[in-house]
């Protein structure tokens, strides 16, 4: 299979690369919970140089697109903006991430899906709910599951990549953990498989973070998966 490159171009002293690049193998980039309105300045611009320098050609967001700290089961902040506003900041900060990667797939992560469980909460059928990508304006392929070269991609909710790679014997790539980032292997007799964590995007410092104070500092990285037999964790540098 051909892969037609479409990695953003560098500007100033970063490597720019060549267009039109072909290869035979592919080159995933895996951007971290993203949490928009909530991403944390820069992490756009670090996910775009990572996609450069190692040649990606293919783009997973893991998933928590969007917070909807609004819509929260749990307590939300007394001084937080209304639903409306929430919203119209989260859509103009997608609008970012779909411009610079207008081709993807997304994991659709517990946060993504929050007002659908809350249709779900007042007995509203879902036919009345807009797809993703109407509301956001993005036109990705959002889904709970996809597998490349062997290798799946989920957000994450049943606990951490190392565990699920094991339960599955499948290498598995995940987000969800703010706070971890590493890829382990495990080997045995008849099989080798990784588990990857991949970081996330997320402004801790938001109000829409602080519930986790009190937690172990966020781990703000992205993952690259080279053709199914490499997995690279890479952290921003703050």
């Amino acid at each position: 299979m051909i892969f037609k490159d479409f990695r953003p171009r560098l500007k100033g002293d970063k490597k720019i690369a060549y267009d039109n690049l072909n290869t035979d193998e592919r080159r995933i980039l895996v951007i971290g919970d993203i949490h928009a309105p909530f991403e944390l300045k820069g992490y756009l611009e670090f996910c775009q140089e990572t996609y450069s320098k190692y040649l990606c050609n293919q783009v997973i967001y893991i998933g928590d697109i969007i917070d909807n700290h609004y819509t929260s089961y749990h307590e939300t902040s007394s001084d937080a903006m209304g639903g409306l506003d929430e919203l119209e900041y989260a859509i103009k900060a997608v609008k970012r991430w779909s411009d610079a990667f207008p081709v993807a797939d997304v994991l659709i992560g517990n946060h993504d899906r929050m007002v659908m469980r809350k249709a779900q909460t007042s007995d509203i059928p879902s036919a009345w709910i807009k797809s993703y990508n109407e509301v956001l304006g993005t036109n990705w392929n959002w889904t709970e599951r996809v597998v490349y070269d062997n290798v799946q991609y989920v957000h994450g909710e049943g606990g951490t990549a190392s565990t699920k790679s094991k339960n599955d014997m499948m290498s598995t790539v995940q987000g969800h953990i703010h706070t971890q980032c590493y890829t382990m292997w495990s080997v045995g007799r008849n099989f080798k498989v990784f588990g990857t964590q991949v970081g996330c995007g997320v402004d801790g410092t938001s109000y829409a973070a602080a519930y986790a104070k009190n937690f172990k500092k966020q781990a703000i990285g992205c993952g690259v998966i080279l053709g199914g037999h490499t997995a690279i964790n890479c952290l921003m540098e703050l």
